[in-house]
């Protein structure tokens, strides 16, 4: 093999292992999930007592929707054996919402699709269980095969079939984990702080304002959200697309912590239920059920086991518990940098060519 030849195939390895690892795999079926980065480490906590984060992360920038939901289903859920679809994911009415999911098909052969119109609508009735199952599947690279060791079971949470209150309630967030459920710190944070520095303060409300918003549907109203004020924010699909109130961001720019459906979080609230926050498409803003407001919070939280209308969930990322994309494909690059500089280091158009001749054969 020549030395041209032998480039050029070290070359393509490495551009492509890079390219994969910075998210660049041709994998069928892979889904994107828009991310903010959550600075500030170290802020002081809110009045409530939550908010304080030591550490940066990251954290979607919307729900999780039915696409991406659709998406984890026809990867890994051909037989369900663990219950991630729920039959009311395909209604449409005020009690029984659902974000619009089909599944079609038999038990070992389910497909799943969405209702034309409603793919960013947030996903509903959802577990923490499942939640915890689609946070493993991105931790695992959404791979394509049974529920399971590898797919849906084991990766940031160890489930191991968990499917009841008692072992849902006992799964952690395992070390090293990057994909997983908000803690209510984290999520709090996202939702509230004003960032800009470590003891900057707490809004209110997760539109950054401290009035409550209004529930027009609006692109460019500063502070809107959907939910229930004298009739629904939409009346006919009651959900509203992730990211409809644009000009409504959090202070990291996060979207929908305030309306459309609530989510889970990582926190054990009694010894049955884990952490709720968020407001739904259901209630008033400042209802204490809504939890919209900062000082509100579902104080008994929520059976794990609990699908309802109401809630979805968003996911985080401590990518920086493992090394950053772009500092491997550096490391990649630097690597064939030397390969090349081997090959034509004699080469005086070469980016090497002050390097010493000799020492390198």
């Amino acid at each position: 093999m020549s030395r041209r030849t032998t480039v050029k195939s070290l070359s393509f390895c490495i551009l492509f292992a890079a390219g994969t690892i910075a998210g660049g795999s041709s994998q069928a079926g892979m889904i994107n999930i828009a991310m903010v980065p959550v600075g500030d480490p170290g802020n002081a906590a809110d009045s409530t007592g939550y908010g304080s984060v030591s550490y940066p992360y990251s954290i979607g920038k919307y729900d999780i929707t039915a696409s991406q939901y659709a998406a984890f289903l026809n990867a890994v859920a051909a037989a369900d054996p663990y219950g991630l679809y729920n039959s009311f994911m395909a209604s449409n009415s005020p009690n029984i919402t659902g974000a619009g999911i089909i599944q079609s098909g038999n038990s070992g052969s389910y497909t799943y699709s969405v209702v034309a119109g409603h793919e960013t609508f947030p996903v509903n009735f959802v577990n923490w269980g499942n939640s915890a199952r689609f946070a493993n599947w991105l931790q695992n690279g959404q791979p394509t095969g049974v529920e399971g060791p590898g797919t849906t079971e084991t990766g940031a949470y160890t489930l191991n079939g968990a499917t009841s209150t008692a072992a849902l309630m006992a799964v952690t967030r395992n070390p090293g984990a990057t994909w997983v459920i908000p803690t209510e710190d984290e999520w709090y944070k996202t939702a509230y702080y004003k960032g800009g520095g470590t003891n900057a303060g707490y809004w209110l409300y997760p539109e950054r304002s401290n009035s409550a918003p209004s529930n027009m549907l609006s692109a460019t109203g500063t502070n809107n959200a959907n939910f229930y004020q004298g009739g629904y924010t939409d009346p006919t699909n009651y959900l509203t697309p992730v990211g409809a109130f644009a000009g409504s961001p959090g202070s990291y720019g996060t979207f929908d912590e305030g309306g459309d459906v609530s989510q889970w979080n990582e926190a054990v609230v009694t010894g049955s239920s884990r952490g709720v926050r968020g407001g739904s498409f259901f209630y008033l803003p400042s209802d204490i059920l809504d939890n919209a407001p900062s000082y509100d919070r579902y104080f008994l939280g929520f059976d794990p086991t609990t699908e309802t209308g109401l809630v979805g969930f968003r996911v985080a990322s401590r990518a920086a518990s493992v090394p950053e994309p772009g500092s491997v494909v550096l490391l990649l690059m630097g690597a064939l940098g030397f390969l090349l500089c081997r090959v034509s280091r004699t080469n005086i158009l070469s980016p090497c060519a002050a390097w010493p001749a000799s020492g390198y054969d």
